[in-house]
């Protein structure tokens, strides 16, 4: 069975949004700076390296919210692989291509895991992946801290209770040879336990 991994670009002060975000600002003020790493995705470093990992993934899960500021994807995130995205209520448009809305976290785990087989699911959006660590549903977080600050907004691990959730560090990329400061970003995997 392969793991369900949140892949997930924040701020070095937690933030995965920048101010303002809006449909028509989907990334608020300041917020498309926490993906100036993907410009070396086709490169052999580290960035590369963590963007084949996540295009080889066989599924996505996707939080609503995340889902539709990225403009849906248009009906593919990669590779046409089934998005499944936790939602609170299934809209009355048809999804487009491979997207199948659900509504119970456990059910789109395990529809992910089936569609993905023995591949990785990747994982986007703070509130599903909150939803699935309330849910014990998350093995591991993949996250690119990016050194900037961005000071308010949305940040990823906000509604979580107030338990304690144990994690093991497994990898660290990082980029700081990166010459373009704007580039610069570390790779970090950790293990989720469960009790």
């Amino acid at each position: 069975m392969g793991t369900i991994r949140l892949y997930m670009t924040t701020s070095l002060d937690g933030y995965v949004v920048g101010p303002k975000d809006s449909m028509d600002a989907p990334m608020g003020i300041g917020g498309f700076r926490l993906f100036n790493w993907l410009d070396r995705r086709d490169d052999p470093g580290p960035s590369g390296q963590v963007a084949s990992e996540g295009n080889a993934t066989r599924a996505v899960i996707s939080g609503r919210r995340t889902y539709e500021h990225a403009r849906r994807w248009q009906g593919d995130h990669h590779d046409g692989v089934p998005i499944f995205v936790l939602t609170h209520d299934v809209p009355s448009d048809p999804p487009p291509g491979s997207v199948r809305y659900v509504t119970d976290v456990r059910e789109c785990t395990t529809q992910a895991r089936t569609a993905a087989g023995d591949g990785d699911v990747m994982v986007h959006g703070a509130g599903a992946a909150q939803a699935l660590l309330r849910a014990g549903e998350l093995d591991e977080l993949e996250l690119h801290v990016v050194p900037v600050l961005l000071g308010q907004r949305r940040r990823l691990f906000d509604n979580l209770p107030a338990e304690h959730v144990e994690l093991t560090l497994d990898r660290v990329l990082n980029t700081p040879d990166e010459e373009d400061l704007a580039r610069r970003v570390t790779h970090l995997r950790y293990r989720v336990h469960r009790p």
